[in-house]
């Protein structure tokens, strides 16, 4: 499959796959970001990317900043229409603030394919064993 991408800045990093059988490519941080704690912050990743129809690209954390420092994804779904810079909402709960430098892996992308549903209005659903449960309804 081809994804087209394109740099919206000279200092742009393209994203990449860092190992032969990972799933997701390594986004990064185009500018300079400071992420306080217990805010949002848009990071821009100067990248536009034509993700191919019947397909989206999916945003998760790069778990070694999430685990050492909290460093959380927000939002994340690229739908392949959109053709604007692929900005990477994150969040910090962690204990202090975080700078992200410029260059720095922030995020990753799996790009994977949609399947579209037909939904059909009803008023009632067959039943099931779990039912309603939710909420820690299988116990700890």
């Amino acid at each position: 499959m081809i994804c087209k991408v394109k740099k919206l800045d000279v200092d742009t990093l393209l994203p990449v796959y860092a190992h032969s059988g990972d799933a997701g490519m390594d986004l990064f941080a185009l500018e300079d970001t400071t992420i306080p704690i217990g805010q949002i912050v848009a990071v821009r990743t100067g990248i536009a990317m034509q993700i191919p129809d019947g397909y989206v690209g999916l945003i998760w954390d790069k778990s070694g900043l999430s685990i050492r420092h909290g460093l959380k994804t927000v939002g994340g779904v690229i739908d392949s229409g959109f053709r604007g810079e692929i900005l990477i909402g994150m969040t910090n709960l962690g204990k202090v603030d975080y700078v992200i430098e410029k260059g720095h892996k922030i995020a990753q992308m799996l790009i994977q394919p949609v399947n579209k549903v037909e939904l059909i209005e009803t008023e009632e659903l067959e039943e099931s064993v779990r039912g309603e449960g939710g909420f820690g309804s299988t116990g700890k």
